[in-house]
C-alpha cells in the first residue's frame, strides 16, 4: 500500500504511551515490515483504527483509510 498523497510506502505510528516514541514501517506485498532497528516485541499492534503517518508528506489517517485508498 502507498500513501494516497505522495505514493510513499514508508509510514510510522506513535507509541500510545509515549507520543515522542515512533515506530517506522513499510507496507511490502500487503505485509507490515518494521524497520530493522525496531524491537519487534515492543511494537504496538496495527489495527484498522490505528492512526498512521506518512514518512514523507503530511498525510495521516487510520489504517483502514489507507486500505480503502489502495482498493
Amino acid at each position: 500500500m502507498k500513501c494516497p498523497l505522495c505514493g510513499c510506502v514508508s509510514f510510522y505510528i506513535k507509541d500510545p504511551d509515549d507520543e515522542y516514541e515512533t515506530y517506522e514501517f513499510a507496507w511490502r506485498d500487503g505485509n507490515v515490515e518494521f524497520s530493522a532497528d525496531v524491537d519487534q516485541d515492543s511494537c504496538p499492534e496495527l489495527c484498522d483504527d490505528t492512526e498512521i503517518f506518512c514518512d514523507q508528506c503530511s498525510w495521516h489517517g487510520e489504517t483502514q483509510a489507507l486500505k480503502d485508498a489502495a482498493s
